[in-house]
């Protein structure tokens, strides 16, 4: 036997960069977890311990914050683009650039008197935003290939009508009764492939998440499933750029307390929400005529 060794990749993991770009009296927050792992000729850091073909990971975070100054923080997909054709057309020993992006929203605070003359030199202030995460990935290899994938994580949604869950398999371990009234609740994390790195990355993002939140509130569910594709198929037909949209959504039950026991009704409105076990529905939606993902989506 002999022991050789497989596909590695190392990088600087969850470097933090907040950027405030300052209009005049008006600041604007930019905070983003950046990560990135490179891949090449690095047989000899393995091997032998050779560090000559490695950038340290210091110097990937050290990046990270230069190019920020330099170039600003504008869309995340952009950010990471820049990046990850950098450390592959730099550095001869690195031929593959993976850069991994989350975005954290903040929203304004209002201040008193906010319209009046002088009042953009107070605003400055922010909250951080309940809303979802925004995400992206980006690949790009020496042989000149960029793939991008954009999404968002932790987008909490519910319907408290309009679902129902039936018909479904019951063997002799089968105890869920069918239902024709349910709340639908979820947690969804997607994410979506574009077909070139020339997407208008803002547009796009603003679009596919309104796509995803219309499609889950206008579609009568008869099972979580069905819904998910609904999110997926919309925003397919929506967006021209994009050609793949990955889901998981897992199912956050709310289950009838019964109220017997204290002698009342429960028309459906009072529930126990379950955090554990969840089921975990998980698809894949595209057209047919999408290019191959190769290393888009690892």
């Amino acid at each position: 036997m002999t022991v050789i060794l497989g596909p590695n990749r190392y990088g600087k993991a969850e470097t933090r960069l907040v950027r405030v770009l300052r209009d005049g009296g008006v600041h604007h927050i930019k905070d983003v977890t950046v990560s990135s792992a490179l891949s090449g000729d690095m047989e000899d850091v393995h091997l032998t311990g050779d560090n000559a073909a490695v950038l340290t990971t210091d110097t990937q975070k050290n990046t990270v914050y230069a190019f920020a100054g330099k170039h600003g923080v504008a869309e995340i997909e952009d950010f990471a683009i820049l990046l990850a054709r950098h450390y592959v057309e730099s550095q001869p020993t690195v031929h593959h650039a993976r850069v991994e992006i989350e975005e954290y929203f903040w929203d304004r605070i209002p201040v008193a008197g906010d319209s009046a003359a002088g009042a953009e030199g107070r605003r400055h202030s922010f909250v951080r935003s309940g809303r979802e995460v925004r995400t992206c990935l980006v690949h790009h290899d020496t042989d000149g290939t960029t793939t991008v994938v954009s999404g968002l994580k932790d987008l909490v949604v519910l319907n408290s009508a309009d679902s129902e869950f039936s018909g479904y398999i019951q063997d002799e371990y089968t105890t869920l009764p069918p239902t024709r009234d349910r709340i639908l609740a979820t947690e969804v994390s997607a994410r979506w492939r574009h077909l070139s790195e020339a997407s208008p990355y803002g547009e796009s993002y603003a679009e596919v998440r309104e796509c995803l939140l219309g499609a889950f509130a206008e579609t009568y569910s008869l099972s979580l499933q069905q819904t998910l594709y609904a999110m997926g198929e919309r925003a397919l037909n929506t967006r021209e750029e994009i050609c793949e949209v990955r889901l998981e959504m897992p199912n956050k039950h709310h289950f009838p307390v019964d109220l017997t026991p204290f002698g009342m009704d429960n028309p459906n409105e009072v529930f126990y929400a379950a955090d554990r076990p969840y089921g975990l529905i998980e698809g894949t939606v595209l057209r047919d005529d999408a290019p191959a993902a190769r290393f888009a989506w690892e």
